[in-house]
């Protein structure tokens, strides 16, 4: 088993280049599943989701090649094999996009059913009304998504209103539809901007969408998507968790390959809070020396505050002057950091989906879990602004989503590492 040690106290100068995102890579390389020819998608991110994707795609028949350390090459023109390996799909919350991709190309689809972090109930009824709308059977059991369109047809286009906002269904009803007969609308879609990614992608390779990025999208079903070259936009969420790390621990880092605009919600907190930052072309300039003022957040569906940023700006205020609250407005269960931070030192007060924080004068290292990918993140944060000693564990669930975190950090200063724990050790922590 490894950890990550962190010894705190260490402020943070220098720059960091930020990487593909996440949430756009896990949703645009199974849409090279619709694709008849070549895609080059480029600034690829190394994380093990991705890894995972591309070896599912590789299951299923396609050609994956790697160009460079963030560019591949994938050819899916002759994929037979429509079923996605269980134990390859179940791992990772994005392999509901193969329903879409496949779905969408071939009429035909079976998909376990999606892993990943656990954030509650994360039903996947949105997309499955996307699908059923568009001419779909649908049915899930034993585990497995299965869909397909009778008599092996295609999709037909037709209007679908999501009941909630949802990113997961308004990429995969928009994968679907993109080689579906006639017009498919999408109303109350979600804005983030690894949607307004997915439909560049798509149109770039042949499709007609319009919309993306505003709550109505309209795709025009085409006959064939052809290959092209794509570059993933920088990840919104890695460069957010790199700012809110120098907003912890003090310095002055320069963050590089981000759309400034991307990070207007992330920004204004930090701001709030007492953080200078600096907005550049594809830059973001963070500095923090004096202390630390609390705030208030509330997160919600893009252009709002977002979830995927609340546990590190949670680690970020437990350090702020006085009292601030978070209200999470998207998940049920985001606050199970909450306990580790409390080892820390932490004074954290939940109630159901508010957290009330009480500002601390320091934190102090202690042994911490990374409950899920974002958690982990916080707990790297919490690491650098304690003083002290702090391992964490689990830390695969922050690797399937910062490449390189640890080169990344030690590179501006910070005293990380990736340790070695015995079997043995490991398991009697576990007991």
């Amino acid at each position: 088993m490894t950890k990550y040690q962190i010894r705190g106290g260490k402020t943070l100068h220098g720059t960091i280049e930020i990487s593909g995102a996440k949430n756009a890579a896990v949703a645009i390389i199974p849409a090279a599943l619709m694709v008849d020819g070549v895609c080059r998608i480029e600034n690829v991110p190394q994380i093990s989701d991705v890894t995972l994707i591309l070896q599912i795609l590789r299951e299923l028949g396609a050609d994956v090649r790697t160009v460079n350390r963030t560019t591949v090459d994938v050819d899916c023109s002759h994929i037979r094999n429509r079923q996605v390996p269980y134990d390859l799909g179940r791992k990772i919350r994005a392999s509901y996009y193969l329903v879409g991709a496949l779905l969408g190309r071939f009429g035909w689809a079976e998909v376990p059913l999606p892993g990943g972090c656990d954030l509650g109930g994360r039903p996947i009824d949105q997309h499955i009304k996307g699908f059923v709308a568009m001419g779909a059977e649908v049915e899930v059991r034993n585990g497995l998504i299965y869909a397909q369109v009778p008599q092996g047809g295609r999709l037909t286009g037709n209007s679908v209103y999501l009941d909630i906002v949802s990113v997961g269904a308004t990429m995969n009803i928009m994968l679907a539809a993109a080689l579906a007969d006639g017009m498919t609308v999408i109303e109350n879609a979600a804005k983030e901007p690894h949607i307004v990614d997915l439909a560049n992608f798509l149109n770039s390779m042949g499709a007609n969408i319009m919309g993306a990025g505003t709550d109505v999208i309209k795709i025009r079903g085409v006959e064939r998507l052809r290959g092209g070259t794509y570059s993933i936009i920088p990840d919104q969420i890695e460069a957010g968790t790199y700012m809110a790390a120098v907003a912890a621990a003090g310095g002055e880092v320069l963050i590089k390959n981000v759309i400034p605009k991307h990070l207007d919600c992330i920004t204004a907190k930090l701001v709030e809070m007492g953080v200078d930052v600096e907005e550049q072309d594809d830059a973001v300039l963070v500095r923090r020396s004096g202390p630390l003022s609390r705030t208030n957040i509330k997160t919600m569906p893009y252009p709002g505050f977002p979830t995927d940023m609340q546990s590190q700006i949670g680690a970020v205020l437990c350090l702020a002057r006085g009292t601030s609250v978070i209200t999470e407005g998207v998940w049920d269960n985001r606050y199970r950091y909450v306990d580790e931070l409390r080892r820390m030192g932490a004074h954290i007060q939940v109630d159901g989906k508010v957290a009330v924080i009480e500002g601390v004068d320091k934190l102090t290292g202690a042994p911490v879990h990374a409950c899920d990918l974002r958690a982990g993140a916080a707990m790297v944060i919490a690491g650098l602004a304690a003083q002290g000693v702090t391992e964490i564990d689990a830390i695969h669930h922050i690797e399937r989503g910062y490449e390189t975190l640890v080169e990344k950090l030690s590179a501006v200063g910070a005293d990380i590492k990736v340790v070695n724990v015995p079997e043995e050790d490991s398991q009697a922590q576990v007991g």
